[in-house]
């Protein structure tokens, strides 16, 4: 897979394309020497011997393919005989020039989407964002580290007291260095955002032993074992020779690996111990993700046995109460369902505690100012929640309040809304308004079902257009009998009940 540099006017004249998140995590993988031996995306021969047996052409095990795609506009104007024809820029999401792939393999994998393999290049400067200076390549960090044992600990969340007392016990053990890596190409198993992380992480280190700390735009696949089988390959590329493992089973990457046992605190001295080695009458276990989470969003302070202070206070400020926190409620349903006049009424409600504040993203305002310009297609109709859910995950990550009202008939893009406001450290509150269609029609206040009816309006939902009906919807609201003023104290209830918004609402 060894390329040769490609010159300045051959990358000059190259077209541009923007990869996947995903992509650009293994892009900047590959670059750094993190993915040793690979030297560029795989193309279909690797791709066909990795499936069947787990390992390149060359015989070279590796655990996942390493893919890039673009369309097929881009694909189909390039050619093998040209070389300035035959290459890509890659840039990042901003249009800044990564990276440039010299393409060997070319193959259809979906409609207008088309795979491309060939060794990589780095352009550029190298990135940006926060904690750069933490994101060292293997070289880098090779010349850091001591010589001997090397423990490595992948820390995708949050170190308290257990999880620090299993890496000093490891790490005495073994008298190795700690190797501390950081995943920061997205949201954690919990949902903290990468900075936070690593911010968290950093509070921790006066309880670790002498430790080297490295950003690595590590991000998962859904396949556990695959995925713990990347990491490791991943830390040993880095210098680690023991790893301590965090649940996965990592066997058969090449390093050893540690598998702690579940420690317990002792009420009885205030040490992290064995649990077996306690009664149990004298010890508390470990906290779970959710019930941490539970303590944050109530204003609860972490138990300080469990938590060290600095930790804590990172945790706090990222995860304020939900009274604090900033919030998306994503009201659905049919035209003429209520969602509307429900969505306005509770935002005025809102707005007059002085709180927070309080935006209106109606779909008729909307679609004249934010999303002009779009139509009623199915690409154009996901365009249109998209930019609602982003605008209403932006409010949300200021702690203000967004209340949205689309129809936003299909359920992908309503889980893309949802997404991204939990990205932003915001809630999310999906309500559907399920007023039945015969209701809807009955009121048409805009005579759009008339229309429809009559052959004159196409693509109207529910009735030559689907609506998916949501399955994961916090709250259901049938306005058949109910009133505005009935629906609105529903949803107050909701969020009074969940910490949202103070009781006094009521």
């Amino acid at each position: 897979m060894n390329g040769s540099v490609l010159p300045e006017d051959v990358l000059r004249d190259a077209p541009s394309f923007t990869p996947r998140p995903y992509e650009l995590a293994d892009l900047e993988l590959l670059l750094s020497g993190a993915y040793t031996p690979l030297t560029g995306f795989l193309g279909r021969e690797d791709l066909a011997t990795l499936t069947r047996q787990g390992r390149l052409a060359d015989g070279t095990p590796w655990p996942v393919p390493v893919t890039l795609e673009i369309p097929g506009e881009l694909a189909r104007n390039l050619d093998a005989a040209d070389p300035a024809r035959r290459t890509v820029v890659l840039t990042d999401l901003e249009g800044a020039p990564v990276a440039a792939i010299e393409v060997t393999d070319v193959w259809q994998t979906g409609e207008n989407r088309f795979g491309v393999g060939g060794p990589v290049q780095p352009l550029g400067d190298g990135g940006h964002g926060p904690f750069q200076r933490l994101r060292r390549t293997p070289a880098e960090v090779s010349g850091l580290l001591p010589p001997g044992r090397v423990l490595g600990v992948i820390a995708d969340r949050p170190l308290h007291r257990p999880q620090l007392a299993q890496i000093a016990h490891a790490a005495r053990t073994l008298a190795a260095h700690l190797l501390i890596l950081i995943p920061v190409s997205g949201p954690g198993p919990d949902g903290l955002p990468p900075e936070a992380l690593v911010r968290s992480i950093f509070a921790a280190r006066d309880r670790m032993p002498p430790a080297t700390v490295v950003a690595v735009p590590l991000l998962t696949r859904g396949d556990e074992m695959r995925d713990a089988l990347l990491r490791a390959r991943v830390a040993q590329s880095y210098g680690v020779t023991h790893v301590l493992s965090t649940g996965e089973s990592l066997a058969g990457a090449g390093l050893r690996v540690l598998v702690p046992r579940e420690l317990a605190y002792d009420n009885r001295d205030g040490q992290w111990r064995w649990r077996d080695d306690i009664p149990p009458r004298n010890r508390r276990l470990a906290m779970s993700p959710a019930e941490i989470d539970d303590l944050l969003d109530r204003g609860f302070p972490l138990p300080e046995w469990h938590t060290p202070p600095a930790v804590a206070k990172e945790l706090a400020r990222v995860r304020p109460p939900r009274r604090q926190r900033g919030l998306v409620v994503f009201f659905t349903g049919l035209s003429g369902s209520g969602k509307s006049t429900i969505a306005r009424n509770l935002a005025d409600t809102l707005r007059e505690t002085g709180e927070r504040t309080v935006t209106l993203l109606d779909g008729d305002i909307v679609r004249r100012e934010l999303t002009a310009g779009l139509g009623f297609s199915k690409a154009d109709r996901d365009r249109n929640v998209r930019r609602i859910g982003w605008v209403g995950a932006e409010v949300g990550r200021h702690r203000g309040v967004a209340v949205a009202c689309p129809i936003a008939p299909y359920d992908a893009a309503r889980k893309a809304a949802r997404r991204m406001a939990i990205e932003a450290g915001a809630g999310f509150l999906l309500v559907h308004v399920a007023t039945p269609l015969e209701v809807c029609e009955q009121r048409d206040r805009k005579g759009l079902y008339a229309r429809a009816r009559a052959g004159q309006l196409r693509g109207m939902t529910g009735i030559d257009d689907p609506y998916e009906e949501p399955s994961d919807a916090e709250m259901t609201i049938d306005t058949t009998t109910m009133t505005v003023v009935e629906a609105v104290e529903l949803v107050l209830a909701y969020l009074v009940e969940n910490g949202w918004v103070e009781p006094k609402l009521t």
